[in-house]
């Protein structure tokens, strides 16, 4: 069924291209400082998403988050032709998306991939990530309960026959880059190790409550550009992503203040701290002062040095996409999916 797209903001709202910050990746290649996320959480529908991915287009954002598993590429591909008709070149985009782990088998990545192309209406992706370490899935809209009786933990050996797929997808030219998710040092290292094609981007969760210092820095010194989902703590998230003693990111006392001092809502200032960081976060939102906001925080007003350093001491260590719902029989607790149960 045909979108009909709805707002389109004009040139006097658009964000200047030239102002929005790049990063460069190993490749050479140059990647938006900020992306929009399109994260299907069963929310919003699959029009509003693609309707924001237009209006986000014409507002400035180059960089497009995509995914398989969210299950509204065939929309946001709509959104892409569009957009590109009505005159914005693909040389200025930067669109990813993710093989779903449904797909880790060696002889479905290239087909994934080809249906995920044929869905956004494009030749290549500028970058692709596998977007879990694990081929364990789960239904549509299942609990943090429910659990896959073929679920297992990582294995090197079958993510690396996945990746090398990955690899051949960039030889054939499908691919520009390609990228890791949800992974971890251990996990990160390995493939580092073993990759002919290194990855050029690691998307992870990173807020200012969760900021993985140790991987982040990891993350630089091997030239991999972090990319930060969950950048404003997902209020959004599904209720299985949900838990006692988790934090309301965009509540924590000195994001408030910090906002406050900055007559800005705190979801802004996550964003602005992101890419001052050094990260490239992909916020989601399908409301156009939201994403306007978004990209444009990020051209003005930048937080002091004292400002970040405050912002320090909003990291309490609260993992909130924690992924229950992949794990396997006998793994106690979700820590187990980030190493933190494991022995290697």
């Amino acid at each position: 069924m045909d979108i009909v797209f709805g707002y389109r903001p004009d040139a006097r709202e658009a964000v200047d291209q030239k102002s929005i910050p790049q990063r460069v990746l190993y490749t050479g290649a140059r990647m938006p400082a900020v992306g929009l996320g399109t994260f299907n959480n069963d929310r919003f529908s699959m029009e509003e998403i693609a309707n924001a991915v237009y209006g986000a287009i014409h507002c400035g954002y180059r960089l497009i988050d995509c995914a398989a598993a969210y299950r509204n590429e065939p929309q946001i591909g709509q959104a892409l032709a569009q957009a590109m008709k009505e005159g914005i070149s693909r040389r200025e985009l930067f669109i990813t998306s993710k093989l779903w782990n449904a797909h880790h088998a060696p002889a479905q990545v290239l087909p994934a991939l080809k249906q995920t192309l044929q869905d956004l209406r494009l030749d290549y992706l500028d970058g692709y990530y596998i977007h879990w370490p694990f081929p364990n899935t789960h239904a549509p809209g299942a609990s943090g309960d429910d659990r896959s009786p073929n679920s297992r933990p990582y294995i090197h050996a079958d993510y690396m026959a996945t990746y090398q797929e990955l690899e051949k997808a960039v030889d054939l030219g499908l691919v520009r880059q390609i990228g890791t998710s949800n992974m971890t040092i251990v996990k990160l290292r390995q493939v580092l190790r073993d990759a002919r094609i290194r990855p050029a981007m690691n998307q992870m969760e990173m807020h200012p409550c969760f900021s993985q210092p140790e991987f982040f820095r990891y993350l630089l010194a091997e030239n991999i550009v972090p990319v930060a989902f969950s950048p404003i703590g997902s209020p959004t998230r599904p209720d299985r992503d949900t838990a006692a003693g988790d934090v309301a990111v965009t509540q924590h006392p000195v994001l408030v203040d910090i906002a406050r001092q900055h007559n800005l809502h705190p979801a802004v200032v996550c964003v602005k701290w992101a890419v001052q960081r050094g990260q490239v976060p992909i916020p989601f939102s399908i409301y156009p002062n939201e994403y306007r906001s978004n990209l444009k925080a990020v051209t003005e007003d930048p937080l002091s040095e004292a400002e970040m350093l405050r912002l320090q001491q909003a990291d309490c260590n609260c993992r909130l996409i924690k992924g229950q719902v992949f794990l396997w029989e006998g793994a106690e607790t979700w820590k187990a999916l980030w190493d933190e149960e494991l022995e290697w």
